[in-house]
């Protein structure tokens, strides 16, 4: 079960910043492939706060929202196997698409960049200008996704490059490296999925820093911890949880917030999975019915 950053882990690293208050420096070890724009925004600016240097280290990954935090730390650094990730956001509501066969609550996710490259492809590649024609295009367009959902994409791309904008102040990057690195990160790296390693991190003018043989190994262990909390290199299966049983009780931890000042939060989803039989064109068909009895936040240390 994957988790996102979100605005309610705000909260939660309050209280881990007041445990650890005052302090000149904070590391924040960040391992997370992204999340809501505004939380991140919010989380990184939380942080600076609470201290004059801010270092963010990643020994995996850091991407979308992640890379977002990560720009705005005085220095970013990465292991080997670490990556980072465009910043160019999707935008996820109930005025979003359906996803067809997937039921009222199944939309699809509407990428920012995805429909300003179909537009500049109409009017770059297919030399479309004639006004009629555009109008016809952009009509046809709102046929498919809701004209606020429109409207709300060409914001949040105004709204993700003036944030970058304002974060790298913190890394003393030069104007015109900073505007590349922009571009770079929101339009230019042409697919959101693109990993950008260290070397390429530096090359384009991020602060970045090699971790050191000690911080490495460090981070290992750490990074073991978290896999293993996580159960993340074992997708959630029902099938697995059940064991060929008919019911069984399940605990999922699903995001980690931990400091050596205040201890360990865990967003955990708990319930009970069950074998039901599902009438299907008067065939019983096996079925997995999940019953949900808690999720949300618990302080486990």
């Amino acid at each position: 079960m994957e988790a996102q950053i979100a605005p309610d882990v705000i909260d939660f690293f309050v209280d881990h910043l007041d445990a650890m208050w005052p302090t000149e420096k904070i590391s924040l070890i960040l391992h997370t492939n992204g999340g809501d724009t505004a939380a991140a925004w919010q989380l990184v600016n939380l942080f600076r706060t609470f201290c004059n240097d801010l270092e963010v280290i990643v020994p995996r990954k850091a991407l979308s929202s992640g890379t977002l935090i990560s720009l705005g730390a005085n220095r970013i650094v990465m292991t080997k196997q670490a990556s980072l990730g465009p910043i160019d956001p999707s935008l996820n509501g109930p005025l979003n698409p359906l996803i067809p066969g997937g039921g009222p609550s199944h939309r699809a996710p509407v990428s920012v960049e995805a429909v300003q490259g179909f537009l500049d492809v109409v009017q770059e590649q297919l030399k479309v200008t004639d006004a009629a024609a555009l109008a016809t295009v952009w009509n046809n367009l709102s046929e498919k996704i809701h004209p606020l959902v429109l409207g709300q994409i060409f914001r949040t791309r105004s709204q993700i490059r003036t944030l970058a904008k304002r974060l790298l102040a913190h890394q003393q990057v030069e104007d015109e490296k900073r505007e590349a690195i922009i571009a770079f990160l929101c339009s230019e790296s042409g697919s959101h999925d693109h990993t950008i390693n260290r070397r390429e991190a530096r090359s384009m003018g991020l602060a970045i820093e090699n971790a050191s043989e000690e911080l490495y190994a460090i981070l290992k262990v750490l990074h073991h911890h978290v896999t293993d909390a996580l159960k993340s290199r074992s997708p959630f299966s029902p099938d697995t949880e059940l064991a060929g049983a008919a019911q069984c009780n399940y605990s999922c931890s699903r995001v980690l917030i931990e400091s050596v000042a205040h201890g360990s939060h865990q967003f955990l989803s708990e319930g009970v999975i069950s074998k039901v039989q599902i009438p299907q064109n008067g065939i019983p068909q096996i079925g997995i019915q999940d019953s949900r009895n808690f999720e949300g936040w618990r302080k486990v240390a």
